[in-house]
């Protein structure tokens, strides 16, 4: 793809207006909103309204007037993104306390059920939490295993199934149907990390019967660094399942201030301690600022964007290991190359961010709100010249 090809192209999309919605500095291409989503213009108009009226002007009464309210009402905002009802979902806490409750929750369910099975190379915390939330319930143990030998790994004694839809390196995408099906066929729930899906390709929670989970808001929400968490519960499941984390916020009369902990109704009860107004601020207008904008537009970009990016690393000879099936995968491209990382240094220093990951990838995010034709045929430039340099030269040695 020429330069005049992707303007071109550029020229031609229907999204390309979205871009004006979002803070990007000149003489940047950014391709790493699959880790921090950039900065939408409208979270300044937000944040600086809740820091000097909500919080300047009407100090605590700003409570009463929408802040208790807000992690259930951003919560359904995030809803249509997942394929959740409104009162499925919740804002609240981090993605690891999330997973933390909900995994001793499902643990707890059935006694006779003590294992959770999750994939080796999973993203480190979901693993990390597990190992801790599985040493908190008697008789709790954390699986890991291949992904080839995932299905074999459920049974009779799972209690939960924990997956990354999309993987954070390779891209790659659970069939999310499918494998609630192996779950549910075994008698386990399954507990699905959004992280690199919300935003970013279609989801449906509901269609496809899962049983919880859940996601961060500051990548492809565009929420801010740090940004609050949401947390998925099935209707059906949400009498029978318990926060292990009873914070007042949870509680059903949070206001009564009694000693003993009684669950609040619903969603209500996997909140724990008080919302961070700030930040649900931003995650909230992250989420006004996209809206109005289809998740199919955006997949169907994203595979374009994809298409012209593995193309020109083909051409280079980069080894492309995200699948090529857009059903099949996320919307960003890793490419595996021995000098990952000076390449990706190399490349930040021309402007074209990205990022690396241990040991030898080369990540891009291609989100479709503000990333270009344009800015990968750059990007692909010079990625193509810094590679170049590095053909010849010795591998390093291991990482420490």
């Amino acid at each position: 793809m020429t330069l005049d090809e992707a303007r071109a192209r550029d020229a031609a999309d229907p999204l390309r207006p979205l871009r004006d919605r979002f803070v990007l500095p000149d003489g940047v291409i950014y391709l790493d909103g699959n880790s921090l989503g950039p900065l939408p213009r409208a979270t300044l108009a937000a944040n600086r309204d809740l820091v000097e009226r909500q919080w300047g002007e009407r100090l605590i009464r700003s409570w009463d007037e929408g802040w208790m309210g807000s992690p259930a009402r951003i919560g359904g905002k995030i809803a249509p993104w997942i394929g959740a009802d409104a009162d499925e979902v919740i804002v609240t806490d981090s993605t690891s306390a999330n997973l933390f409750k909900l995994i001793v929750a499902a643990l707890r369910r059935d006694p006779a059920r003590t294992v959770v099975i999750s994939e080796t190379g999973n993203f480190p915390t979901d693993l990390h939490i597990a190992e801790g939330a599985v040493a908190c319930v008697p008789g709790g143990t954390l699986r890991a295993v291949p992904r080839d030998a995932l299905a074999d790994a459920i049974d009779d004694r799972t209690a939960l199934v924990l997956l990354s839809h999309v993987h954070y390196k390779t891209s790659a995408r659970f069939d999310m149907a499918a494998w609630t099906r192996r779950a549910h066929d075994a008698g386990a729930l399954i507990l699905w990390d959004l992280s690199h899906s919300v935003g970013a390709i279609p989801v449906d929670l509901n269609g496809a019967g899962a049983d919880m989970a859940v996601g961060c808001g500051y990548k492809f929400l565009n929420g801010g660094p740090g940004a609050p968490a949401f947390l998925y519960v099935a209707e059906r499941h949400q009498a029978q399942l318990a926060n292990p984390i009873s914070g007042w916020m949870g509680h059903a009369r949070p206001f009564a201030f009694t000693d003993a902990y009684e669950a609040g109704a619903g969603m209500e009860r996997w909140r724990a301690g008080t919302p961070p107004m700030l930040a649900m601020a931003a995650l909230e207008a992250g989420l006004d600022a996209i809206a109005d904008v289809p998740i199919e537009a955006l997949a169907t970009k994203s595979a374009a964007l994809f298409d012209a990016f593995a193309a020109a690393g083909d051409a280079i000879g980069l080894k492309c290991i995200a699948p090529r099936d857009p059903a099949e995968r996320g919307s960003h491209i890793a490419f595996r190359h021995p000098h990952a990382c000076a390449i990706m240094a190399a490349l930040v220093e021309r402007g074209v961010i990205g990022d690396f990951r241990d040991p030898d990838i080369l990540r891009f995010g291609l989100t479709p709100l503000y990333v270009g034709f344009e800015d990968v045929a750059r990007a692909a430039l010079a990625l193509a010249e810094i590679v170049a340099d590095h053909r010849g030269v010795a591998p390093p040695g291991p990482i420490a």
